[in-house]
């Protein structure tokens, strides 16, 4: 599978840290393919795999000492779980964030639901649309705007988060998690739909998300 922008961008970064020479040194490539498979692993509910890699990425950046590069996995790690509406602490930056940047604290914030006025310039690029949005249906259409599947996904689940759920954004993460085969994540949006048409007393469509659910969780 394609790894994603998120991904990509911080298999970047650990390849280009620390580099003085020609050769990368082997806890850099261990480190981002570690990553990248770790993030995909997660979106399709791999989870035991998914955690094994990132342990593994951990180790390897732990070599270095370097807190950035471990709160940089780390706060990708808080960001898949998001993006599968996985709502828990993010509790592997929590003992980094001492030496957190300014950045890294405000995208912190920012996947808890909590990201303040002041925060929206210091995110990444593709969410400062999103968090900057003045309404609900604004901030689903800069969500939907997202070109990298992952970074969408994220968008989501932090409106999500923060209880700014669209109808419209919930299709679109649903398409986005379909598209990519991310079961994880495809299951937990139409399980969020099911719950909306069930309680607007929508019988029909729920049956027909009942349907999608299990074709998904049957072997």
């Amino acid at each position: 599978m394609r790894m994603t922008t998120i991904a990509a961008a911080l298999a970047a970064a650990l390849l280009t840290a620390c580099s003085s020479g020609p050769r990368v040194p082997d806890w850099q490539l261990n480190a981002a393919g570690a990553t990248e498979r770790a993030t995909s692993a997660y979106m399709e509910g791999k989870t035991a795999v998914a955690e094994r890699e990132f342990g593994l990425a951990r180790n390897q950046v732990g070599s270095t000492a370097q807190p950035a590069l471990a709160i940089r996995i780390e706060l990708l790690r808080c960001a898949v779980q998001v993006a599968a509406l996985v709502f828990e602490d993010c509790s592997g930056f929590t003992p980094l964030q001492p030496d957190a940047s300014a950045a890294d604290q405000a995208y912190a914030r920012y996947l808890a639901g909590r990201a303040t006025p002041s925060d929206v310039a210091l995110l990444p690029e593709p969410q400062r649309a999103v968090a900057g949005a003045s309404s609900d249906s604004a901030a689903a259409s800069a969500a939907a705007a997202i070109g990298d599947p992952l970074s969408r996904m994220v968008a989501a689940g932090t409106l999500m988060r923060a209880n700014r759920a669209t109808p419209e954004l919930v299709t679109t993460a649903i398409n986005t998690a379909s598209a990519q085969g991310w079961r994880r994540a495809v299951l937990a949006w139409l399980n969020v739909q099911l719950q909306r048409a069930e309680q607007a007393g929508e019988s029909a469509e729920a049956e027909r998300l009942r349907r999608r659910i299990k074709l998904a969780t049957t072997p």
